[in-house]
């Protein structure tokens, strides 16, 4: 059994970004939405039979009350802000399972389907759909891997040590001191990627780092190192079996017309039929 796990959040910014380019600025009102619909469809008749997407239902979460300058809702387009719920509710139409997350992010949704899945010993591999760095710290050899459509690359854990200089479970200390432009904290002022991965290398993670590495920058890399870290403690599931796509809900016809895309319940039909023939 392979497990397919999406960033819902990522994939809808990249298509309305995407969809930019042939639109002249025009923003169809559910264009996005619609990429990523059939996305998931295409890797549905490719090969996959168990998928499961996170989205950020908003933006905003429990990291926001530690760090005030974490990234927030602030300067997303309206055009793309209206899709984030027609996201999910087309998914759900469609019979994919959605986890929309509020107080946690869809990247800790993403953390903790992963985890939970690789409890189950009939799971030979979970792909974790997201080019995003955070989630470099959830792979594992090469059971748990990071897929990367836009670079076309699937990372296992020796691709994510040449990447960053560390095994996945060092990135949240690596992006502690490095810093995240794209969540909002700046890391460790003096520190780059090269000195960052020299240090972990060789005295383990922050919290055995000697007093003098980092003095009283101390405190604040283990703040920034709890912001990177990935929460894998949500309750999403407990049987991987309830991930199975079973094919579209019956209100899936409704919901394509509304959107003024019927052709996606076509394809989502014979989708379905693809995965029951190679059950």
């Amino acid at each position: 059994m392979i497990i397919d796990l999406i960033d819902g959040t990522y994939e809808l910014f990249r298509h309305f970004h995407g969809l930019r380019r042939f639109t002249k600025g025009e923003d169809p009102s559910h264009g996005a939405v619609i990429g990523v619909l059939n996305g998931t469809l295409q890797l549905l008749e490719n090969r996959a039979t168990h998928v499961g997407v996170a989205t950020d239902h908003v933006i905003e979460s429990f990291r926001n009350r530690l760090w005030p300058g974490y990234k927030t809702g602030e300067g997303i387009e309206p055009a793309l802000r209206a899709q984030f719920q027609p996201l999910e509710d087309g998914l759900a139409a469609m019979g994919v399972v959605v986890w929309p997350m509020t107080d946690l992010e869809a990247d800790d949704a993403l953390a903790s389907a992963a985890h939970l899945a690789s409890q189950d010993a009939a799971v030979q591999k979970v792909l974790l759909w997201t080019p995003d760095k955070d989630l470099a710290q959830c792979v594992r050899g090469d059971r748990v891997v990071q897929v990367d459509r836009r670079a076309n690359k699937v990372r296992t854990a020796d691709d994510i040590r040449q990447k960053f200089g560390v095994a996945p479970p060092l990135i949240p200390d690596f992006l502690a001191l490095v810093g995240d432009a794209a969540d909002g904290y700046p890391g460790i002022k003096g520190i780059g990627a090269v000195g960052a991965a020299r240090l972990l290398n060789m005295d383990g993670p922050l919290e055995l780092f000697p007093p003098d590495v980092l003095g009283d920058q101390h405190r604040t890399a283990m703040l920034f190192k709890k912001l990177a870290t990935l929460r894998t403690d949500a309750k999403l599931f407990s049987r991987v079996a309830s991930l199975r796509w079973k094919g579209p809900a019956a209100s899936f016809a409704a919901w394509t017309e509304r959107i003024g895309a019927p052709k996606l319940l076509a394809r989502a039909q014979a989708a379905h039929a693809l995965v029951q023939a190679r059950s």
